[in-house]
């Protein structure tokens, strides 16, 4: 028993040669927009964070730092979708990333759509009927930019972070991001018909053909092609 104990603490100690991914999914949405990533288990480790309610008054810089605690390799990857894509930017200030990967996102603020420029100038936003996001149809309009018509039971399953204020917070740091330059090794993959941030705005990034807002979930087999060598590169 003594010797399997000491065996124990060997292998534990032992280095993990192993990349550690760290998911981070898009507003009000849950980690399982991801179950169709399926990385080398010999190479990657992934870990699928989940967002939670802000304090009152929380930064997105402060949210970002607190949601570093989850993170518990050294020089992990990070990857975040949509708003999740500010998110892991604002977190490798804190966390030191290998590598952070933006999916259907933007990396500064000059990226945003018109739109919300405008929103954050006359505070539209602030009229958004965010009560109303039990109503999957009217969330998924939201986090998505898709009008959801059919597979309604496929996006409550996706869209289950529900609550008002974080709703309401949520869209607040995305009309009022203010980074003007990426983090350093930062990659960014856009799809050709995002409806929520239009490639017309965006810059150097890995283009997706045909590619919408939710190819996360709709074009996972492009992602586990070509995210192994994205990660290594």
């Amino acid at each position: 028993m003594t010797n399997f104990l000491v065996l124990f603490d060997i292998w534990r100690e032992m280095p993990d040669n192993k990349k550690h991914i760290y998911l981070m999914p898009g507003m009000a949405a849950n980690p399982s927009i991801f179950d169709g990533i399926a990385l080398p288990q010999d190479q990657f480790v992934t870990h699928k964070l989940h967002w939670f309610v802000p304090d009152k008054g929380m930064s997105l810089s402060a949210y970002a730092e607190k949601m570093c605690k989850k993170i518990h390799h050294s020089n992990p990857v990070l990857l975040g979708v949509s708003f999740g894509g500010l998110l892991v930017q604002e977190m490798a200030k804190f966390c030191q990333p290998s590598r952070t990967i933006i999916v259907s996102s933007v990396k500064n603020h000059s990226e945003l759509p018109k739109r919300m420029i405008f929103a954050k100038y006359t505070k539209a936003h602030k009229l958004l009927p965010t009560g109303l996001v039990t109503n999957v149809e009217l969330l998924a309009k939201y986090a998505f930019g898709e009008t959801v018509t059919k597979r309604l039971e496929l996006y409550e399953k996706y869209l289950s972070v529900r609550d008002k204020r974080y709703i309401d917070w949520s869209l607040d740091q995305i009309v009022n991001w203010k980074q003007d330059e990426p983090p350093t090794n930062l990659v960014h993959i856009h799809g050709e018909k995002d409806a929520v941030f239009p490639i017309g705005n965006i810059k150097e990034c890995i283009t997706v053909k045909n590619g919408t807002h939710t190819m996360i979930i709709h074009r996972a087999k492009w992602f586990n092609e070509r995210l192994p060598a994205i990660i290594l590169e």
